[in-house]
C-alpha cells in the first residue's frame, strides 16, 4: 500500500506542478515570439531612420533635389514647361 500511496502523491504533485506552471510557460512562449516582432520592427525602423536623414542632408545640401521633390509632390512646373502624364 505505501508504494501506491507514494506513486499517487509523486504524480499528484506532478499534475499539480504541471498545472500551475503550463500556462505561464505558454505565457513566456508568446512574451518572447513579442519580443522578436518587436525586435525586427526596431531594426527595419532604424533602417527607415537612416533614409530619411540621408535625404535630409540631400535636401539640405542639393536645392536642386528639393526642386526635383517638389516638382514631383506638388506639381510644380517652371514658365513654358508642360506635364506629360
Amino acid at each position: 500500500m505505501t508504494g501506491k500511496k507514494l506513486i499517487f502523491w509523486v504524480v499528484g504533485i506532478i499534475v499539480l506542478l504541471a498545472v500551475m506552471f503550463l500556462p505561464k510557460f505558454f505565457e513566456l512562449k508568446k512574451l518572447r515570439e513579442a519580443n522578436e516582432n518587436i525586435k525586427k520592427r526596431i531594426i527595419l525602423l532604424k533602417e527607415d531612420n537612416t533614409a530619411l536623414a540621408e535625404e535630409l542632408d540631400r535636401m539640405q545640401e542639393d536645392p536642386a533635389y528639393v526642386e526635383k521633390k517638389a516638382r514631383q509632390k506638388l506639381g510644380i512646373v517652371k514658365k513654358g514647361e508642360y506635364i506629360y502624364e
